[in-house]
């Protein structure tokens, strides 16, 4: 087989068959295709699309190039939820607990966080002692005796997709759904569970900036998640406001914790409800309808924030910290972002929110940055509020003194200001079966 002429057919707008994506994908994986016409291909299906036959063979090699996780020891249907990047989006951290209470085993693996986006991993490791790094065998050990497990993302998991996504990001070909597609779902086929909730977002703070290119990514996984035998739900849900009022790992830990014991509610809470109970209706076959309701109990009883904690125990983290979140790492400096005008807050950047969280030291732009766990925002106030010209806006929290300035012009900018009162957008644009 020839790689130059799989290019020249793709280039031509043919469509690949089974064989001819298994070799590309085994090429790039062992390194006997080039850089260079690995990225030729790729501009080829980002100019000419592909199939769902053949974004489903091309998602099956790359879960097939590395190591698939065995889940067969679990007692019980096993579910994963993913999310596909935002700011404040610490949902892991309150809908795993919620689904995990109810009785859904919940296997959950993540990522660390990479551009403007947060990850799970690191606010997990915000919490004392916590490890994200367990051996298979304990994996499904913790997910059998607590019902749930949060741990990092083998190195192993889809080991193309990290070739390609590299050459994708300085190659311009990353918004393209099949190749968006085949890169998460490759990676969830490989992570081994029965049962998937995609949580999509959309708008300013996310990778699809639109409702109708979520629609369209959202469908394109839930196609491949049931031609692979998958039983998947998709959540279209939105990111043009920060989700919750903090941004930053410690930060986000807090607020996930006064979630979980019912001290806040609000977008947050309304979400993570709803993710709770799709995972548990995907799990048990139950109405969603009930499962809401089971949701709420579990929250309102106590009993989520108890498996949050039984979860974070038997993974090594000191639960004190949550009992007592004060007790948590602050950070040495807090500047208030006062407003500079009187009006309603008419939008937010929410992808900029996310860059100064970057730079107060929260997140990283290369895999190898060391963050600050307990750098981040604190929103006071978010779109469709209304401010009088000097009140807090948000609250920045760092290390590093010399950031402030640079973080509040760039936070301010990020502001849009109204007379009038802005339309309120939903919080879930639809849910897709």
């Amino acid at each position: 087989m020839n790689i130059i002429e799989i290019i020249a057919k793709k280039r031509d707008n043919k469509e690949l068959t089974k064989e001819e994506i298994t070799f590309f994908v085994k090429g790039v994986t062992d390194g006997s295709i080039p850089d260079y016409q690995t990225a030729a291909l790729l501009m080829a299906i980002f100019l000419n699309g592909m199939t769902d036959r053949e974004t489903a063979d091309l998602t099956l090699a790359m879960a097939d190039s590395g190591e698939r996780v065995d889940l067969s020891s679990v007692n019980g249907l096993t579910v994963d939820k993913h999310s596909t990047g935002g700011v404040g989006d610490k949902t892991t951290l309150i809908a795993v607990p919620i689904a995990a209470a109810l009785g859904a085993h919940t296997a959950k693996m993540s990522g660390r966080a990479l551009g403007h986006t947060g990850g799970t991993v690191d606010k997990l490791e915000s919490i004392p002692g916590f490890s994200t790094a367990i051996e298979p065998d304990r994996f499904i050990d913790i997910i059998n005796k607590t019902g749930a497990a949060m741990i990092g993302q083998s190195k192993d998991i889809a080991a193309a997709d990290k070739k390609l996504y590299a050459l994708r990001d300085v190659t311009s070909t990353v918004e393209s759904i099949p190749l968006i597609t085949s890169s998460i779902m490759s990676k969830k086929i490989a992570s081994g569970s029965d049962c998937i909730v995609l949580d999509v977002k959309c708008g300013s703070g996310a990778f699809m900036k639109t409702s109708d290119d979520a629609q369209k990514l959202a469908q394109a996984m839930l196609r491949i998640g049931k031609m692979c035998g998958k039983n998947i739900t998709a959540l279209i849900t939105n990111m043009d406001i920060p989700l919750g009022n903090m941004v930053g790992n410690t930060l986000e830990v807090i607020e996930a914790v006064k979630v979980l014991k019912g001290e806040q509610k609000g977008d947050l809470y309304d979400l993570c409800i709803e993710l709770g109970a799709n995972m548990y209706s995907l799990t048990s076959s139950k109405p969603l309808e009930e499962c809401r309701t089971l949701a709420v109990e579990a929250v309102e009883s106590g009993r989520a924030f108890e498996k949050l904690k039984e979860i974070v125990s038997a993974q090594g983290g000191d639960v004190s910290y949550l009992d007592d979140t004060s007790k948590l790492e602050r950070s040495r400096y807090c500047f208030e972002v006062l407003s500079e005008c009187e009006g309603y807050i008419s939008s937010i950047n929410c992808e900029a929110v996310g860059h100064v969280s970057n730079m107060l030291g929260a997140g990283r732009q290369k895999k190898e940055d060391t963050i600050d766990h307990s750098a981040g925002i604190e929103l006071c106030k978010k779109t469709g509020s209304h401010v009088n010209k000097g009140e807090v806006l948000a609250r920045l929290y760092t290390n590093n003194k010399e950031k402030l300035e640079a973080s509040q012009e760039k936070y301010l900018s990020a502001i849009v200001f109204s007379d009038k009162q802005p339309e309120c957008e939903p919080l879930i644009y639809m849910i897709l079966n």
